[in-house]
């Protein structure tokens, strides 16, 4: 019987291209960089990613451009600004992030480099890749 290691580092191989892809997305999301807001428009990769992150989707949301016309001709919008507090959490989080892809990619090359069975961790590479992959575009 294979030991808990072994388990281990074959899940962790399995899932680290999910974790990696939502340590990502997510990070992103702290600062809305997928959402438009001023006179920012993300990328269309970023929405369909946040998409995805946040709705198992990967397809654009309908943006509501009536509503948007309906502000801009009242005025420009006067957000409140984040407190302290917030901004240092968001930049918390984003270390946190930064770590996990940091962690997550070296236990991915441990995993890779000292698994007995190679070519069954790089295939579980390959189906931690295109399973969700494939499942997000149908």
């Amino acid at each position: 019987m294979p030991s808990i290691r072994t388990w281990h580092t074959y899940l962790g191989i399995l899932i680290a291209p999910s974790v990696l892809f939502f340590a990502l997305t997510g990070a992103l999301q702290i600062f809305s960089l997928h959402e438009a807001h001023d006179t920012y428009v993300p990328p269309q990769l970023l929405e369909k990613l946040s998409s995805v992150h946040k709705d198992q989707v990967f397809a654009l949301k309908a943006h509501d451009d009536d509503h948007h016309d309906e502000h801009a001709a009242a005025g420009p919008e006067h957000e409140e600004e984040p407190s302290l507090a917030t901004t240092l959490l968001k930049y918390f989080f984003l270390l946190v992030a930064i770590a996990l892809c940091v962690s997550t990619s070296l236990g991915l090359w441990l995993g890779l480099t000292h698994v007995r069975h190679k070519r069954l961790g790089w295939w579980l590479l390959a189906v931690g890749i295109i399973l969700p992959a494939s499942l997000a575009m149908l």
